[in-house]
């Protein structure tokens, strides 16, 4: 992203239609291969950047391109990969069925054995033909995440991916996620209000302000890979979550 702004309209109370700023001027870069993670204040525009990035959304001015491509690029070469706080699910499929969606749609031959490699990198194996309602909220958003990891994305955009989780199950799916995430290694954008989880997750984390977003905050993560529970244990750890929580609340 270079020098992105995205602007949208509201009504006044008079009724008349005006235009705000929710986001930049806004510079982003993000290396092939890294898991960076956006923060900030609701309404600050973390979604906006997702959705510009996905090709969702169009700059009101600037530049939007993923390896010299625009989103809508990517799109086309299926090389994009989405997973929202919602799993989107469809109800009436099996875990094999939902994970064929992506071959079917970019009308492509889902193999028996990619197939089984996305059941088993879900860490789902003897649920291949369970339907949605018959699986935990964990399992549904590893089933959505292996699905948008389906075409072996370039890269992967999440969106809250936990946010409907209980503490508990978001906190295991955290360690999913990395595992999940460590198999095929895609330049992935989080976007999160989990100060915590983006420190356990990312390579990096950025902290936008207020509306009208920009990067306030471009801080690297010093940890080493895999990452384990005994890290969120680290003072380290809880230094790094107490200097972004401070940016936060600042922010």
């Amino acid at each position: 992203m270079r020098e992105v702004t995205r602007s949208f309209l509201r009504r006044s109370g008079a009724g008349q239609r005006q235009s705000f700023i929710a986001v930049g001027p806004l510079d982003l870069q993000i290396g092939e291969g890294e898991f960076v993670a956006l923060i900030g204040a609701s309404g600050c525009g973390k979604s906006t950047v997702l959705r510009l990035l996905a090709g969702l959304e169009e700059p009101s001015t600037g530049q939007v391109q993923i390896n010299g491509l625009p989103p809508r690029d990517l799109q086309a070469q299926h090389s994009l990969g989405i997973a929202f706080q919602e799993h989107a699910l469809l109800p009436w499929r099996s875990v094999e069925g939902n994970l064929r969606l992506p071959f079917e749609v970019a009308d492509l031959t889902a193999t028996k054995e990619r197939i089984g490699e996305l059941v088993t990198l879900a860490g789902l194996e003897g649920f291949e033909h369970a339907r949605p309602a018959e699986l935990s909220g964990g399992m549904r958003q590893r089933v959505a995440i292996a699905r948008a990891l389906a075409l072996r994305p370039k890269l992967l955009l999440l969106d809250e991916p936990f946010g409907a989780l209980d503490a508990v199950t978001r906190r295991r799916m955290n360690f999913e996620l990395e595992r999940i995430w460590q198999e095929q290694r895609p330049t992935t954008l989080m976007v999160t209000h989990n100060v915590e989880e983006a420190v356990l997750l990312a390579d990096r984390v950025l902290v936008l302000t207020q509306r009208p977003g920009r990067v306030r905050k471009d801080m690297g993560v010093p940890f080493a890979r895999p990452r384990s529970a005994d890290l969120m244990r680290t003072a380290e750890f809880h230094r790094l979550v107490d200097e972004l929580t401070a940016d936060l609340e600042t922010a």
